[in-house]
C-alpha cells in the first residue's frame, strides 16, 4: 500500500502533536538554532495543514471516526484520551491549519529581530496545538484540558511584550474574564458526568435522548457551558478583553480573532448543540446573547479611532452573529461563517500590521489617509476582507450571512430578523469607515512615507484575499454529488436562496457601504457635525457605554472590599483562631505546667505549705461556720 493511501482519520491526532513537540523543541533547542528555531514550528504547522488533506481525502471515502485511550479506570468508570474526527472537526483542523501557517510565515518578517523571536514561534505552537486538540476532543475531560491550554497559550501571546504594563494588563484581564465562564463550563462538565457517568460526548447525547439526564440538569449544564462559551468567544458582557487583547502584535490579534481563542467558543456550543437543542429556553438564550453581542460591538466600532481596536469589536459582533445563528438552529450557517470570517478578519489583522510595519506603529485611522498609493497590495487585500464582512456578493461573507439570515427568518420571531439587518447595516458601515479613512481621501502626513511590506507579509495577504473572495462559492451545490457546506457538514439540507431577503440585506450592505463612503470619502455626509448633534450618544458610544468603568467600580468598591473581608475573616478566625488556636492554646498550657514541674524540692515544699494554708482557711471560715 502506497504510504499516502496508509494515511487517513487515525492520523488526525497527530496534527495537534506535532506542534505540540515544536513547542517542546524550540523553547529546549531554539537558542542553539538558527533563527532561534522558528522554522521547528512552521514545518510542524505545515506538515499539519498537509496531513489535514490526507485526513479530509479519508473522511469523505470511509465516513467519521473516534479513537479512544483508556487513562484511568475507577470501578465501572473509564476516562479515555478520546479523539472523534467528523466533518465539524475536519472543518476546524483545516482553517487553524491555514490560517496559522500563514500567520508564522508572515511573522517571520514582522517580528524580525525581537530578541524573543524563538519564543514567539513557540508560543504560537503551543497555541495552535491546544486549539487543535480541542476541535479533536471526543471526551468533555479532555476538551476542558485543552480549553484551559488555549487560554494559558492566549495569555503568553498577548502579554508577549511584557515590559509594556498595557500588554501585562491586557494579558491578566483576558486570563481572568475568560476564567469566569471557565468555571461555568468546568462545572457544567460535572453535571452531566454526575447524571450519566461518563465524559464522552457521543456517549452523553445518547443518555440525553433515552430520558437518562433529566430536563433540569440539561438546563443548567447547557446554560453553564454556554457560559464558558460566551468567556472564550467574547460574548456581551464578557466581551471587554477582548479589544484590549490588541496590545500583543499584530499577527497574534489574527491568530486570536480567525482561527483560534474565539473561534473555541463558537465551535464548543456547535459541538454540544444536540444537548442544547434539548433545552428550548437555553437556546432561547444563545440567540438573545448572540443578537446583543452583534449589535452592540457593531454600534462601538462606528467610532473607535484605533485600527486593531476596530476590528476587535468587528470580531466581536460577528462571534454575536454566529452565536444567533447556533440559537436559531442554524449550525452549518454559523460554521460557515466561522471559516469566512476566519480567513477575511486573519486578512484584516495581518493587512493592519503591514500598515504598521510601514507607520512605525501607528494605529490611528485619521493619521493614515491615502494609504493606497504607497501600499497597492495591502489596500486593494484589506478592501477584499472588509466588503467580504460587509456582505458585499459575491465574497465569502456574503454567502454566510445569507445563510444566517435564513436560519433566523425561519426559526425566530420577526423581531430578531429586523435587528439582524440593522447589525448588517452597521458591519457595512464600519468596514466602509475604516477603509476610506486609512487608504482612500487625502494622504496624510505619516502617510508620505509609508511603504510596502516585504514579500513575505504580502503574499499570505493576497493568498488570504484570493479565499476570503472565493471560499464563499464552497456553499452552493454545484453537482448531485456535492450538495454544498451545509449538506457537507450536517447532511441536511442544500444552499438555497429567499430572494427577498437576500435583495434586502444587499440593499443594507450596499446602503453601509455608500453611507460610509459620503461621510468618510466625499464629505457629503458630516460625521463631525452629527458627533455635534448627536454628542450624548456619541460619548456614550467613545466610552463604551461606559460598561468597562461599571465593572472597574464593581472590582474596586465590591470585588476588593470583599476579598479583604475574607482576607481578615480567614487570617483572623480560620487561621489564628481556627487552626493556630488550639496549638498556641497547648503552647501556654505547657508553659504553664512548666511552673509546677520544676524538679525542685524547695518549689514543692512551699506548694504543699501553701496547700495547707490553704485548707486551713477554708476550714476556718467556711467549713466551721
Amino acid at each position: 500500500m502506497p504510504f499516502g493511501d496508509a494515511i487517513g482519520t487515525n492520523w488526525a491526532w497527530v496534527i495537534p502533536a506535532l506542534s505540540a513537540s515544536a513547542f517542546f523543541l524550540v523553547v529546549l533547542f531554539g537558542r542553539f538554532l538558527p533563527k532561534q528555531g522558528s522554522f521547528i514550528s512552521i514545518i510542524a504547522i505545515f506538515l499539519g495543514f498537509i496531513l489535514f488533506w490526507y485526513v479530509l481525502r479519508d473522511l469523505l471515502g470511509n465516513g467519521d471516526a473516534a479513537f479512544s485511550l483508556n487513562w484511568v479506570t475507577i470501578g465501572d468508570t473509564h476516562i479515555t484520551w478520546s479523539v472523534v474526527v467528523d466533518r465539524l472537526s475536519v472543518t476546524m483542523l483545516g482553517l487553524v491549519t491555514f490560517v496559522a501557517l500563514l500567520v508564522q510565515v508572515y511573522s517571520l518578517e514582522y517580528m524580525r529581530g525581537d530578541p524573543r523571536f524563538g519564543w514567539y514561534f513557540a508560543a504560537h505552537a503551543l497555541f495552535a496545538a491546544a486549539m487543535l486538540a480541542l476541535v479533536l476532543a471526543g471526551n468533555l475531560l479532555f476538551l476542558y484540558i485543552a480549553w484551559e491550554l488555549v487560554g494559558l497559550g492566549s495569555y503568553l501571546l498577548i502579554g508577549f511584550w511584557y515590559e509594556r504594563r498595557s500588554a501585562t494588563e491586557a494579558a491578566k484581564k483576558a486570563f481572568i474574564t475568560t476564567r469566569i465562564g471557565d468555571v461555568g463550563l468546568l462545572i457544567g462538565i460535572i453535571l452531566l458526568f454526575r447524571a450519566t457517568g461518563t465524559f464522552d460526548i457521543s456517549s452523553i447525547f445518547e443518555a440525553a435522548e433515552a430520558g437518562d439526564i433529566g430536563q433540569g440538569t440539561i438546563i443548567a449544564s447547557t446554560l453553564l457551558i454556554f457560559l464558558g462559551a460566551m468567556g472564550k468567544s467574547a460574548q456581551f458582557p464578557f466581551h471587554v478583553w477582548l479589544p484590549d487583547a490588541m496590545e500583543g502584535p499584530s499577527p497574534v490579534s489574527a491568530l486570536i480573532h480567525a482561527a483560534t481563542m474565539v473561534a473555541a467558543g463558537v465551535y464548543l456550543v456547535a459541538r454540544m448543540l444536540p444537548l442544547f437543542e434539548m433545552a428550548p429556553i437555553v437556546m432561547l438564550v444563545v440567540t438573545l446573547v448572540g443578537l446583543i453581542t452583534f449589535i452592540y460591538a457593531g454600534t462601538l466600532a462606528l467610532v473607535m479611532k484605533d485600527i486593531k481596536r476596530v476590528l476587535a469589536y468587528s470580531t466581536i459582533s460577528h462571534l454575536g452573529l454566529m452565536m444567533l445563528s447556533l440559537g436559531a438552529f442554524g449550525m452549518a450557517a454559523a460554521i460557515f461563517h466561522l471559516v469566512a470570517h476566519g480567513l477575511s478578519k486573519a486578512l484584516l489583522f495581518l493587512g493592519a500590521g503591514s500598515v504598521m510595519h510601514a507607520m512605525d506603529d501607528e494605529t490611528d485611522v485619521w493619521k493614515m489617509g491615502g494609504l493606497r498609493k504607497a501600499m497597492p497590495i495591502t489596500a486593494a487585500t484589506f478592501v477584499v476582507g472588509a466588503a467580504s464582512l460587509a456582505g458585499i456578493i459575491p465574497l465569502s461573507g456574503f454567502f454566510s450571512k445569507d445563510e444566517i439570515l435564513l436560519a433566523v427568518l425561519d426559526h425566530r420571531n420577526p423581531v430578531f430578523i429586523v435587528l439582524t439587518l440593522a447589525g448588517v447595516v452597521l458591519s457595512a458601515l464600519y468596514m466602509a469607515r475604516v477603509v476610506f479613512i486609512a487608504f482612500f481621501g487625502d494622504q496624510s502626513d505619516r502617510a508620505e512615507h509609508a511603504h510596502e511590506s516585504p514579500w513575505l507579509m504580502t503574499a499570505p495577504l493576497v493568498l488570504l484575499a484570493f479565499f476570503a473572495a472565493t471560499v464563499g462559492f464552497i456553499a452552493i451545490d454545484w453537482t448531485e454529488a456535492y450538495g454544498g457546506f451545509a449538506d457537507f457538514l450536517t447532511g441536511e439540507g442544500r444552499f438555497h436562496l429567499n430572494l427577498g431577503l437576500t435583495v434586502i440585506s444587499l440593499v443594507l450592505a450596499f446602503g453601509g457601504v455608500l453611507i460610509g463612503f459620503l461621510a468618510y470619502s466625499r464629505s457629503t455626509i458630516s460625521h463631525q457635525r452629527l458627533a455635534e448633534r448627536f454628542s450624548p450618544v456619541h460619548r456614550l458610544l467613545v466610552n463604551k457605554y461606559y460598561l468597562d468603568d461599571v465593572i472597574q467600580w464593581a472590582i474596586d468598591r465590591l470585588v476588593l472590599t470583599f476579598s479583604r473581608f475574607v482576607a481578615f475573616f480567614d487570617r483572623r478566625f480560620v487561621n489564628d483562631i481556627g487552626v493556630n488556636g488550639p496549638a498556641f492554646g497547648l503552647q501556654k498550657s505547657g508553659i504553664w505546667l512548666r511552673l509546677v514541674q520544676t524538679g525542685q524540692m524547695y518549689n514543692y515544699g512551699m506548694a504543699m505549705a501553701s496547700g495547707v494554708v490553704v485548707l486551713v482557711l477554708v476550714w476556718w471560715f467556711v467549713l466551721r461556720a
